[in-house]
């Protein structure tokens, strides 16, 4: 039977801080997403006329064409971008999002949040992926929330699911039990980590992750691959 090709994001990193694209690029390759980087704002527009791209995470101060340029060239390509930059104040983010941004984020940032609005804007954009993998037998289509261990489907929960999913696009990255709660449940962490603790080792135990689903002392969990 012919396997299913899965669609792959494409994400143009434009940014001229060598340490901060360093962040990013593992981090989304990590995540399943295909990256390239821009390191000043021609570049950029130049790898926009001549490949495909799902997405451009923005820096607004770019050398030789800065961000404000780059995202009215995007818009003629249809192109969604978040702006990434540390022009914070709310002048800024107002401009931003009324000259076309899908969303903008402000430096520092964490990588997960990152993540999770990378995610919500290709996804509103109808610009996802459908399939995410977890070598070398774990595939999830993220359309269906359907999650399968060599070929057999594996009956999650809501939670559980949700939980893999965030391990998944955030592997090898110490996730602490707070952010974790929050980001599952989207309620406020009073500190109880049981039901966190319980719901990963129901998961962990269904996917056969108990070696690679690792505790991390005093922080949280982390996913190995």
């Amino acid at each position: 039977m012919q396997q299913e090709v899965k669609a792959v994001n494409k994400i143009l990193i434009a940014e001229d801080e060598a340490s901060i694209a360093n962040l990013l690029h593992p981090a989304l390759e990590g995540a399943d997403y295909r990256c390239v980087w821009a390191a000043d704002g021609a570049a950029a527009a130049d790898l926009l006329e001549t490949e495909p791209f799902d997405l451009v995470l923005l820096d607004i101060m770019l050398p030789k064409a800065d961000g404000y340029e780059v995202l009215e060239y995007c818009g003629t390509l249809d192109v969604p971008v978040i702006f990434l930059t540390a022009k914070g104040s709310l002048e800024d983010r107002v401009k931003g999002l009324r000259l076309g941004a899908e969303d903008y984020i402000t430096k520092p940032f964490e990588l997960m949040e990152l993540l999770a609005r990378a995610e919500t804007v290709l996804r509103r954009c109808g610009r996802a992926g459908r399939g995410l993998s977890l070598p070398p037998d774990i595939e999830i289509d993220t359309a269906s929330r359907a999650v399968k261990r060599a070929g057999q489907p594996v009956a999650l929960t809501a939670k559980e699911y949700e939980l893999l999913l965030l391990f998944v696009q955030n592997k090898n990255i110490a996730l602490y039990r707070d952010r974790i709660y929050e980001r599952v449940w989207d309620e406020e962490y009073l500190g109880d980590s049981r039901t966190v603790v319980l719901y990963i080792r129901r998961m962990r135990k269904k996917l056969g992750l108990e070696r690679r689903l690792v505790a991390v002392y005093k922080v949280g969990y982390r996913l190995e691959v």
